[in-house]
């Protein structure tokens, strides 16, 4: 089994949210399972995100909820619980056009729609869009063009409408 078909046997079980895959073929076993982070129960009901899950709206002072899917996490910002910020699902290089001459996907003040692709962040040569999980205005973006970016960093505040 060469390197590539395990990186899409990868990509298959994210897209399809599977914890646990096992293959056998020609005497050879390949085993992959999703280890999941501890949930965190402290004081503050608050769950860390983790890695693949989309964007999650949450009301003024509560707790962001796990979901699943391929996208950023949305949670309220610490400096204002009227927006939610749009973090990177990945580590990767960010970019906000399709392309170095094209224009940005959205720029601060832009209203963006649910699903409207607001960045490109490529990894190991794969460009994965990350989109808005929400209706609303772009206030702020955290992140230069052709930035490098770890998971869980700050990328959009988005004021939802």
């Amino acid at each position: 089994m060469t390197v590539d078909e395990i990186k899409e046997i990868l990509e298959l079980m994210r897209e399809h949210e599977l914890a646990e895959f096992e293959l056998q073929r020609d005497g050879e076993t390949l085993r992959l399972r999703k280890h999941s982070p501890p949930q965190w129960t402290g004081p503050i009901a608050a769950v860390p995100p983790t890695a693949f899950h989309p964007p999650v709206v949450s009301p003024a002072g509560a707790a962001p909820a796990p979901s699943s899917g391929d996208a950023a996490v949305l949670e309220p910002a610490s400096e204002d619980v009227d927006l939610a910020i749009v973090k990177s699902p990945i580590v990767g290089t960010f970019y906000r056009a399709a392309e170095p001459a094209a224009p940005p996907f959205v720029d601060t003040g832009q209203t963006v729609k649910k699903g409207q692709v607001l960045c490109i962040i490529e990894a190991m040569k794969l460009m994965n869009e990350i989109n808005a999980e929400c209706d609303g205005e772009i206030v702020k973006v955290y992140v230069e063009n052709g930035q490098a970016v770890q998971y869980g960093e700050r990328l959009f505040a988005i004021r939802p409408s």
